[in-house]
């Protein structure tokens, strides 16, 4: 029985759909795959459907009838995954900006370090990031910065996207009061496991931009992140704040 579902959304990423399954699927430990696929208009889906005919029993799709962002896509595969037996349950990106190697270093912090949740750290070490401009590390490091200040969560890289979760995290978490499902869903779920009290590791990783493809990042999603963690913490602080 494999024990691990990375979740995986998608939304035109032909040029790395393949791949990035394959390359999963070729480490040394098993891991199950859900692409939660946003009805891309480039044939994603389509191509992952071949490729369930090769990996039938450990690639699975859902296909959205629309965008309906990124939250909302992990929201979907964290259920789905509770819905089944996994023990743990991982986000990463389609677009190899994630090192599909290093889901085997967020497996080991969970499994034998203690850790509830396990980071894929882009700040632990340093500034560990490959093909980014000066503007958008800068950006993303004081945004960390920010966010660890406001919500005083003793975590470095508060807007990190490849994260591992124990299932016990995702069933004490309140998964339909999550608010935001962009770059402030990655904070949010973050907060939510600090309030609970879980214990947070960091791991460091190295982040390579995206090779192919488009990124997703826009000015909304970076103010939904500003303006959403002083709400938050506001919430938390003064109201009773379901966590």
């Amino acid at each position: 029985m494999v024990n691990s579902l990375v979740v995986i959304p998608t939304f035109n990423e032909i040029e790395n759909i393949d791949r990035i399954i394959r390359h999963v699927f070729s480490l040394p430990k098993k891991f199950d795959i859900l692409i939660v696929d946003d009805n891309s208009p480039d044939g994603t889906s389509a191509a992952v459907l071949l490729l369930k005919n090769e990996f039938s029993d450990r690639l699975f799709l859902k296909k959205r009838k629309e965008k309906l962002g990124l939250g909302t896509a992990y929201i979907y595969g964290f259920k789905w995954a509770l819905e089944r037996n996994y023990e743990f349950v991982f986000e990463m990106d389609a677009d190899f900006s994630h090192n599909p190697n290093d889901l085997l270093k967020l497996y080991d912090s969970c499994d034998h370090e203690g850790a509830d949740v396990s980071i894929g750290s882009r700040y632990k070490t340093g500034v560990n990031v490959v093909n980014w401009p000066m503007s958008r590390v800068l950006l993303s490091w004081f945004a960390s910065k920010y966010v660890r200040f406001i919500t005083g969560m003793n975590v470095t890289d508060t807007t990190a996207g490849f994260v591992c979760y124990k299932r016990a995290v995702l069933e004490k978490i309140n998964l339909d009061k999550i608010k935001f499902i962009g770059y402030a869903f990655q904070i949010e779920m973050k907060f939510k496991a600090h309030l609970h009290k879980f214990n947070i590791i960091e791991v460091p990783v190295i982040f390579t931009d995206r090779t192919e493809g488009v990124s997703k990042m826009s000015g909304g999603i970076i103010s939904e992140a500003i303006f959403g963690v002083i709400s938050m913490k506001f919430k938390s602080m003064f109201t009773k704040y379901e966590i």
